[in-house]
């Protein structure tokens, strides 16, 4: 790009390079300009400068979470992922959902992040304690660097939020928001690929009413118990309930929020939420990339 931007760059003024100036911003290499830079990086993050290893010890100091380590929790235990949005193609930056999962009720809550990022995860976090109807008191993340780093681990622990994460490559540690990933943001907005900010509002716009919908109206199973009979995997679940259903069951659950959550769910028209998701999916498929599908 430096041969094209040069030019305009001098001819508008920003810059005014000597002949030999000109001569290296042309044939230096990218790895080069990189290397000079550095300092300029390191000012512009604040002074700071990436550790070796940083992240790697990071991650050993959060302990790991089994899918059969979660023992009926109470509400507020949830287990978190990213969904990716990039079509068949992961260059580029382009949109992420961020599922949330509550362990004990099946409440889920799906925020679009316009590119994977840990300080946009937090900001999604923060979001999402406003739209779950109880105090968020832990979160199971897998390895991913967008969540164990510096930014998301930290702002977690502020928020007296416990941290855990799952085993690597074992996605069946996060078997409740695996399913919700399919269930839910797939099966609302498919595979394709999508970029942009204007494009991540029309998925938030979709996933506001789809988290009403889904909470209130859908109902899902839940695992009772799984035991081994043999060389057999027998598995026996609850009666299908939404996850509205399961927090007015929950005894652990103030009489309060159950209150606020019967007023929401009387206020609620699902032909009405249909309509806007059945709106925001015409509207994403005409905004489809079409780079993530060729």
């Amino acid at each position: 790009m430096i041969p094209v931007l040069l030019p305009a760059l001098e001819r508008h003024g920003r810059l005014k390079p000597t002949s030999a100036e000109r001569v290296l911003l042309t044939t230096l290499s990218a790895a080069t300009i990189d290397r000079m830079l550095i300092d300029v990086k390191v000012a512009a993050a604040g002074g700071r400068r990436r550790r070796v290893g940083f992240y790697s010890a990071l991650r050993r100091e959060v302990p790991i979470r089994r899918f059969n380590d979660w023992a009926n929790p109470p509400p507020g235990f949830c287990e978190i992922d990213m969904v990716a949005h990039g079509g068949t193609s992961v260059a580029g930056s382009f949109i992420q959902t961020l599922t949330m999962v509550d362990i004990a009720t099946g409440w889920t809550e799906c925020l679009p992040l316009v590119t994977r990022d840990g300080s946009l995860v937090v900001e999604a976090m923060t979001r999402a304690q406003g739209l779950f109807p109880w105090v968020i008191c832990c979160a199971d993340f897998d390895n991913d660097s967008a969540f164990m780093n510096d930014v998301v681990v930290p702002w977690c622990r502020a928020q007296k939020i416990e941290v855990t994460r799952s085993r690597a490559y074992k996605k069946n540690d996060q078997a409740f928001v695996e399913q919700k990933n399919g269930a839910v943001v797939r099966r609302l907005v498919g595979y394709g690929r999508f970029d942009g900010v204007e494009t991540a509002r029309v998925m938030a716009r979709l996933s506001a009413a789809a988290r009403l919908l889904v909470n209130f109206f859908q109902p899902s199973f839940k695992l009772k118990e799984k035991r081994r009979e043999g060389a057999r995997i027998i598995k026996r679940y609850h009666p299908p309930t939404t996850p509205y259903e399961r927090a007015l069951e929950h005894p652990k659950l103030p009489s309060a929020i159950k209150r606020r959550l019967r007023e929401t769910y009387r206020t609620l028209a699902p032909v009405q939420l249909l309509a806007t998701i059945r709106s925001a999916q015409e509207e994403l498929g005409e905004r489809i990339g079409k780079r993530g599908l060729r």
